[in-house]
């Protein structure tokens, strides 16, 4: 058949079927084409994504109890192996146990197996749910996101880049760090190289897992250190498509996707404001930034500006920082990164929407402009929805923290909740001394934060169907 005719033979089914729709474009799939899109449903997309999670998760688990991952005779409880699996398949970097001391090389092996699959693994889900997304929504659709996104080639060539950019950003970190342990601080040539894979792939993937007791703390004046798992934080929660975007059309901005606009502007504002944020509240603080020159106190709080947003490393102690740079800190950690990338949170694209839908509402306007594009009504309510949900999680973990020992502060106990389901893994050093009744609310608040908005995303764009009727309009008063 003419691709012309199947092109119009596709228009009318979209127009003829509406939401019965089941294979908007039959003739156009090739055998080479393994994206059966037909057979997607809300349902069987999140019980494929959380089978496959919890089967990760199980096996990790397994692993951390064998004798041979800890250093400490005898295996250890089902609580620390599995809430350190979780935070290393959720890509956190929450801990109850010292990585460095208490895990042998084995378990660090597990750790930074499950981190790499926790990070590759969402990645990969969420950029294809954007391709399979366009596919789903109808023909029109589906030839405007191909023009937008240029995401052709088939899911295996999109997963082959993913697992490609990935490798090549990982290695160069390694390598960075690999001569700067070996050269600098004599390591030995074996404890350099697999200190500098562990930290690359740890910040790429926005886990935050580290190999001191002290986290990064030993390096707080090491530009070459903290720059490099910057940038692997960064380019890790800028997402694959728009490093993609980026590779292909990095001089032509009015070629770049809503998407890509929006993390482009949101993400240098957020890395700004916070590094600005933390000096301020944090200048004078002995105990923080107070005893460090001017040039280091610029580098840290860039730092920890970079790793609210979402990992879990830390160049400074956290839990001697001021409360009001806690509650910062928290909208930053619930913002998080990018879509489709290893950073956690709620984020940019969805702050972003609301920014310029808030914004709108305020000038006075109908349609909702978002840098140089219109924005679509159906996406206004997706947004809105995730925020509801994501801060009733965020409410409801709070409650039960608070309710198991009624000695934490709020501010504590906020900060831990708002890490563990923005998976980002920064801690006031109340974690391991909670009780394993709290310690399961934060597993799942990791799983709900680094699932459940994008199971939530999945449901809403793919569940959606038309309404036969309407109902009348009206419109209760507001503030």
């Amino acid at each position: 058949m003419p691709i012309t005719e199947a092109f119009r033979q596709a228009a009318i089914r979209v127009h003829t079927h509406g939401s019965r729709i089941r294979r908007t474009v039959p003739t156009m799939r090739s055998r080479r084409d393994p994206l059966h899109v037909h057979e997607l449903t809300p349902g069987r997309s999140a019980r494929l994504i959380l089978s496959a999670f919890l089967l990760a998760l199980l096996t990790g688990t397994g692993l951390l109890m064998l004798p041979l991952a800890t250093v400490a005779p005898g295996s250890t409880d089902v609580i620390t192996a599995a809430f350190t699996a979780t935070s290393a398949l959720c890509v956190t970097g929450l801990i109850t146990v010292d990585t460095a001391t208490y895990w042998t090389p084995f378990g660090q092996v597990v750790i930074i197996c499950l981190i790499q699959v926790g990070g590759l693994g969402v990645m990969t889900f969420t950029t294809m749910l954007g391709i399979l997304l366009s596919r789903r929504l109808g023909l029109s659709a589906r030839l405007l996101t191909s023009a937008e996104t240029k995401s052709g080639g088939g899911a295996r060539l999109v997963v082959a880049r993913i697992v490609g950019t990935t490798l090549v950003i990982e290695g160069t970190a390694a390598t960075i760090l690999f001569l700067r342990f070996l050269l600098h601080y004599d390591y030995s040539v074996g404890t350099a190289l697999w200190h500098g894979v562990f930290h690359a792939v740890s910040a790429f993937n926005n886990a935050g897992f580290a190999l001191y007791t002290l986290n990064v703390m030993d390096f707080s004046g090491d530009a070459v250190v903290l720059l490099t798992l910057s940038s692997c934080v960064i380019l890790g929660g800028l997402g694959f498509p728009v490093l993609a975007e980026l590779r292909r059309h990095i001089r032509i901005p009015h070629r770049w996707s809503m998407n890509t606009r929006l993390v482009l502007f949101a993400t240098p504002l957020l890395l700004l404001s916070g590094t600005v944020f933390i000096l301020v509240l944090e200048w004078s603080n002995p105990a923080t930034l107070g005893s460090q020159s001017p040039a280091v106190k610029v580098l840290n709080a860039f730092f920890q500006s970079t790793i609210s947003r979402t990992a879990g490393f830390n160049s400074i102690d956290i839990s001697q920082m001021h409360p009001v740079s806690w509650l910062g800190m928290d909208i930053l950690m619930f913002i998080g990164g990018g879509p489709a990338g290893t950073a956690g949170g709620l984020k940019v694209t969805t702050f972003g929407v609301l920014f310029f839908i808030a914004l709108t509402e305020i000038r006075g306007g109908a349609a909702v402009p978002v840098l140089g594009k219109q924005l679509s009504r159906s996406v206004q309510r997706e947004a809105i929805t995730v925020v509801v949900l994501a801060a009733g999680a965020v409410i409801g973990g709070s409650m039960l923290l608070m309710l198991t020992d009624q000695s934490l502060g709020l501010d504590r106990v906020l900060f831990e909740v708002v890490s563990a389901f923005s998976t980002v893994g920064l801690s006031t050093g109340i974690t391991p001394a909670l009780e394993p009744f709290a310690q399961c609310v934060l597993i799942a608040l990791m799983v709900m934060g680094r699932l459940g908005p994008v199971t939530v995303a999945a449901a809403i764009a793919y569940g959606r169907r038309p309404p036969s009727f309407g109902l009348p309009k009206e419109r209760p008063l507001i503030g």
